[in-house]
């Protein structure tokens, strides 16, 4: 391991960065040095820029993708190397804003119905249950569910960060269903290896097996289900500043996006074109006679 390699795991580690991202920015300046084939001390903004427009033209890496190697780049130059030049000299992409496809109800009923595994079922119903992301959710212990105060523990949840999430009383159910059939001791959901979770990918191709077997033709992956679960609260009238307690979400900002795709919002709103006036339909024109 190189000195500047070591130091950055350091400093990340100072700042308590999460591990997934501690080990993507460490693959991207690796991919970078690789790139220009010296060391990263080396190389300065324009090598930077260079490499930003190699990513976005040459590769088509979305502007997400993007984001990520220009937050290592960030992260290397002024805070590992702390050159001035830093931030003012690395951009960062603006992402498009897009909206999230949102499962219906029924749709959720139908997916969830579709799923034939056990511990598949189990752990998406969690999911939508309690809103959790998918990492969240693969990490669940079985002392996380509190079921005399009804509540599920989600311990170091995104932003490390500990919170509670309501336990519906349906999801007991399956889950003592589940617990009986499998008797799970530390994950609440088991990988192949007791001693370690299910993996995110498990879990990703279980949804989409039950994806196809559903017939949905929406998008749906794990995090659909997030998504579906903060707006069918706000449809059924739960506070925005409730809901960013229970996702978890540092800003209130990145909850308030719900409210552009929930139908209380938007289908209830009344179109101007409803308010207006009735007109009389005009009258038919005469057809002349066919002589004329």
């Amino acid at each position: 391991m190189t000195l500047l390699r070591q130091r950055m795991l350091e400093d990340m580690g100072i700042r308590n960065l999460a591990d997934n991202t501690q080990l993507a920015y460490l693959r991207q300046i690796i991919a970078y040095a690789k790139h220009f084939h010296r060391r990263p001390e080396d190389l300065g903004p324009e090598e930077v820029r260079a490499y930003q427009v190699y990513l976005a033209k040459n590769l088509g890496l979305s502007p997400s993708s993007v984001s990520v190697a220009t937050g290592a780049l960030r992260f290397l130059y002024k805070v590992t190397l702390k050159r001035a030049w830093a931030i003012e000299e690395i951009p960062m992409p603006k992402r498009p804003f897009r909206l999230p496809v949102i499962l219906s109800p029924e749709e959720v009923m139908h997916f969830l119905d579709s799923i034939v595994n056990l511990k598949h079922r189990a752990i998406l119903m969690t999911a939508y249950a309690a809103g959790l992301r998918i990492s969240e959710a693969t990490h669940l212990k079985v002392t996380d569910i509190d079921s005399q105060r009804m509540m599920l523990r989600v311990d170091q949840g995104k932003g490390r960060k500990d919170r509670y999430v309501m336990l519906s009383p349906r999801l007991i159910e399956e889950l003592r269903s589940y617990w009986k059939a499998v008797r799970p001791t530390l994950w609440l959901f088991p990988g192949d290896y007791p001693e370690k979770p299910i993996t995110r990918s498990a879990v990703q191709q279980a949804c989409q097996k039950a994806h196809r077997a559903s017939g949905i033709k929406k998008l749906l992956t794990p995090h659909s289900l997030r998504h579906a679960f903060a707006t069918h609260l706000l449809e059924s009238g739960t506070d925005v500043r409730t809901i960013q307690l229970l996702l978890g979400h540092r800003s209130l900002a990145t909850t308030s996006r719900y409210l552009k795709v929930a139908t209380t919002t938007v289908c209830a709103t009344i179109s101007p074109l409803d308010l207006l006036p009735r007109a009389k339909p005009p009258l038919p024109t005469p057809t002349p006679p066919a002589h004329l």
